[in-house]
């Protein structure tokens, strides 16, 4: 069990990494307003989340690597806190609404907890 869930949380990352890439205004849309280069910080987090996922897929690097991702997916939490800040239940975009900005915080929730429970069951 904990080899299939490293394996798909290596999978996702890699999978998520390159779609910062290929959907990038989608993640440059996530980005809080007041975060100067929206565009480096995407591109940048794809890269991170690619190297993560390749470090995840390794039993050698498992460890530091699901660290790595829960680290950077809790950073993930200003741009989730800072559409709850301007939540608006007439909002154009879902995830800026109440439902989806809830369901936001939630998901990375389970996303940080995948990968510290990847972390702290290596071996």
């Amino acid at each position: 069990m904990h080899s299939t869930a490293a394996t798909v949380l290596a999978i996702f990352l890699v999978g998520v990494g390159i779609a910062h890439f290929v959907l990038r205004d989608y993640f440059r849309g996530l980005v809080p307003g007041w975060a100067p280069w929206s565009t480096v910080i995407v591109l940048g987090t794809g890269l991170v989340e690619i190297v993560l996922g390749v470090l995840v897929a390794w039993t050698e690097t498992r460890a530091v690597g699901a660290w790595g991702a829960a680290a950077l997916i809790t950073g993930y939490l200003a741009s989730h806190l800072d559409a709850l800040w301007r939540v608006s239940p007439q909002h154009p975009s879902v995830l800026d609404r109440p439902v989806g900005v809830a369901a936001r915080l939630v998901v990375n929730g389970v996303y940080i907890a995948w990968a510290v429970a990847v972390a702290t069951t290596v071996g």
